[in-house]
């Protein structure tokens, strides 16, 4: 049986598949793959290992013929019709849990970049105009007594909060539903209210698209830390944009973006937003890990078993 990976993950993962019998074809290049090449994919391998930039939207997915298992190398499946593909008789995978703990920590090193400033007070220094300590040099916003919103509280919502315990903070979030934790649970708009740093954490639905467009933003406390995370698309970007002009975001860590891979050219200009590549669960051991379960679940599948971690 063969095994089709649409960007190359960690060799322990492809290892692993050889090991068990596959023939793995890596596709070595850095752009995001075509749909024709997806479509010859799936027309011609048993197993397809995809990233979360693949379209295997309905359009795509409908030429399967040969296809029966779709191992998704992120947690997110937004960029696969599932529905559709269930139709299909293919499995979906993902890979929750094992980047929960990357994730959630570089949300809480931008929100601290961001709100300290770190990175524009590292070019500033890097250019020379350091010329000695100042009171009023790069004053940021501090976490002793915030309020810190969760907007999402899942397994790396619940991870970021724990890294918070440390901190002088006060914990409130909005999620699907009440869970089981020490932390206060509020509606939307009271969260939007109250929250001194808001952080994201949800997935990519019909609802969380352009959840916070203008007029969320109009009701946040002025001088809000806004930090995402999780989708570029949760956030309408010419709206944030807005928010940060006047001043209603003070400043804001991005890992993601709604247009991606292109972003507003407003934003990179912008000294108070921290920008990063998507790389959300770029630790080598999380990237490691993700490669193994994804060859697990292919594994599984193809040999008639139940995957580790399906997809409803």
């Amino acid at each position: 049986m063969r095994v089709f990976v649409t960007k190359r993950i960690p060799e322990k993962g492809i290892n692993y598949l050889e090991k068990q019998g596959f023939e793995v074809v890596v596709r070595d290049k850095e752009e995001i793959i075509g749909k024709e090449e997806l479509i010859d994919a799936l027309k011609n391998f048993d197993g397809i290992i995809s990233m979360l930039s693949d379209d295997l939207s309905k359009e795509v997915l409908k030429h399967a013929t040969k296809t029966r298992v779709i191992a998704n190398y992120a947690v997110g499946v937004n960029n696969i019709d599932v529905e559709y593909a269930k139709k299909k008789g293919i499995v979906i995978t993902n890979t929750p849990d094992v980047l929960t703990y990357a994730t959630a920590e570089l949300a809480f090193g931008l929100m601290l970049a961001a709100s300290r400033r770190i990175v524009a007070a590292d070019k500033f220094t890097r250019e020379g105009k350091f010329n000695g300590w100042h009171p009023m040099l790069f004053l940021g916003k501090t976490l002793d007594g915030a309020t810190v919103g969760i907007v999402g509280m899942g397994r790396i919502g619940q991870r970021f909060a724990e890294m918070l315990k440390g901190f002088n903070v006060n914990i409130v979030y909005f999620s699907r539903s009440k869970k089981d934790l020490p932390y206060r649970f509020v509606d939307f708009e009271t969260l939007l209210k109250e929250s001194d740093f808001i952080s994201l954490h949800l997935p990519l639905t019909k609802k969380s698209k352009h959840m916070f467009t203008e007029k969320e933003f109009e009701k946040m406390k002025k001088g809000v830390v806004f930090i995402n995370t999780a989708r570029g698309a949760i956030v309408k970007e010419k709206d944030l944009v807005k928010a940060i002009k006047k001043g209603i975001v003070s400043c804001a860590g991005l890992d993601v973006y709604e247009f991606e891979p292109e972003i507003a050219e407003e934003l990179k200009k912008m000294d108070n937003v921290v920008i990063l590549p998507h790389i959300g669960s770029a630790t080598v051991k999380a990237r490691e890990d993700m490669s193994m379960l994804v060859a697990r679940n292919i594994n599984a599948v193809l040999k008639g078993k139940p995957p580790l971690t399906p997809v409803d």
